[in-house]
C-alpha cells in the first residue's frame, strides 16, 4: 500500500490537530509545512515531526515530493492556495468553508478537472461514527420519514473586532465558522430546503454574532439550527422522525447516540482517536488509491450545494463580504 506525503499551508490550531491526527493514519507521512514566518513554519515542523519546513507557499508546492496539501489558512485565502496547489499537480484537502461564495468554489472545482486533481472540502463530520450511523438510520427509513432536524453550535466567546470570528475582512460571523455545521447536517440528512427564514443579531463589525435559520422542505420536513458566539450549548443534533428521535453531541469525547421510541436507550459507536481528523485524511488516501479525483462521500456537488445555501442565507440577512464584489 502507497504512502502519502503530507503537507500542510498555515500553521493556526487547526493545523496542529490535523497534524496531530496524521498519526493515526497508516500512511499518512507528515512531510512539509509553510507559512509566511520562515521561523514559524520550523518551530511548527519541530513540534509536530515534519521533515520540512518552508518560508513560503510557493516553496512548498513546488516540492515534488509533496502528494497532499492540506489548505489551513484564513477562509478568504482557501480559494487561492488551494488554487496554486492544485496548479502545481497537487492533491488538495481544504478547511471549511471551502471558499467566501460559490463562484470561489466553483473556480477551485474548474481548476481541480483541469489539472486532474483530488479535491475534497475538510468536513470532517462526514466521517465520524456517530454521523456515520445516523445517516445510515436515517436512509433505511427504520423509525419512518424524518420530520424535524435541530443542530445547534454556539460558544462564548469575548468580543474582539480584530479576531477573525468578527472582523468581516476575514469573512467574519457565526456563519462560515461554526453555522456552517448545522446547515451541513440539514443538507445531509434532508438536502437543500425549499424556503429559507433567517433571522440575525449582529456585532459592531457587522458580522453576524448569532443567527437562527428555519429551513422548510416540499415533503413537510423542517429544520431548526442555530449558531452564536454569545452562548453556550452543549451542541448537540437531534433526528426526529415519525417513530422516534436520535440525539447525539459533536463532542470528541462522546461516542453514543441516544435514541428515544416506546423506550429510551443508547447505542455506542466506535470511538474516536485523538480529535479524529485521521477519519478524513484516511478517506483521502484511500481516494487516491482508487484513482479518484473527488470523493464519494462527500462530492464536489455537495460541496457547491452547501456554498450556494450559505450564500443564500447571507443574502437574506444582508451580509457581504469584500470578496463578493470581486464578482
Amino acid at each position: 500500500m502507497k504512502s502519502y506525503n503530507w503537507a500542510i499551508i498555515g500553521c493556526g490550531k487547526i493545523a496542529q490537530k490535523f497534524s496531530e491526527d496524521l498519526s493515526f493514519t497508516e500512511r499518512g507521512t507528515r512531510y512539509a509545512v509553510a507559512s509566511r514566518q520562515l521561523s514559524k513554519a520550523v518551530d511548527f515542523a519541530e513540534n509536530q515531526g515534519f521533515e520540512k519546513a518552508y518560508g513560503s507557499y510557493q516553496e512548498l508546492v513546488a516540492d515534488p515530493k509533496v502528494d497532499v496539501v492540506y489548505i489551513a489558512t484564513p477562509h478568504v485565502m482557501h480559494m487561492e492556495h488551494s488554487i496554486l496547489a492544485m496548479r502545481h499537480g497537487k492533491n488538495v484537502l481544504c478547511e471549511k468553508p471551502f471558499a467566501m461564495n460559490a463562484h470561489q468554489v466553483n473556480k477551485m472545482i474548474q481548476v481541480a478537472r483541469e489539472n486532474k486533481v483530488f479535491l475534497m472540502e475538510a468536513f470532517w463530520t462526514r466521517f465520524k461514527p456517530k454521523f456515520v450511523k445516523s445517516l445510515e438510520l436515517v436512509r433505511s427509513n427504520a423509525y419512518g420519514k424524518l420530520e424535524f432536524l435541530k443542530s445547534d453550535f454556539l460558544f462564548n466567546g469575548p468580543y474582539d473586532p480584530k479576531n477573525r470570528l468578527y472582523n468581516i475582512e476575514l469573512g467574519g460571523g457565526s456563519l462560515l465558522d461554526i453555522g456552517i455545521y448545522p446547515v451541513f447536517m440539514a443538507l445531509s440528512y434532508l438536502g437543500v430546503p425549499d424556503e429559507i427564514a433567517a433571522l440575525a443579531q449582529f456585532s459592531p463589525t457587522g458580522s453576524e454574532k448569532s443567527l437562527s435559520l428555519i429551513f422548510k422542505y416540499k415533503n413537510g420536513a423542517l429544520a431548526s439550527l442555530n449558531s452564536s458566539f454569545e452562548a453556550w450549548s452543549k451542541n448537540e443534533t437531534e433526528l426526529c422522525f415519525e417513530q422516534a428521535s436520535i440525539r447525539f453531541s459533536r463532542e470528541e469525547s462522546e461516542d453514543i447516540l441516544e435514541y428515544k421510541d416506546k423506550k429510551h436507550h443508547s447505542l455506542k459507536v466506535d470511538s474516536l482517536k485523538g480529535h479524529g481528523y485521521y477519519l478524513e485524511a484516511e478517506h483521502l488516501m484511500k481516494c487516491l488509491d482508487d484513482k479518484l479525483i473527488e470523493s464519494p462521500l462527500l462530492p464536489l456537488k455537495f460541496s457547491q450545494e452547501l456554498i450556494e445555501t450559505l450564500d443564500k442565507i447571507r443574502s437574506i440577512i444582508g451580509v457581504q463580504y469584500p470578496s463578493d464584489k470581486i464578482y
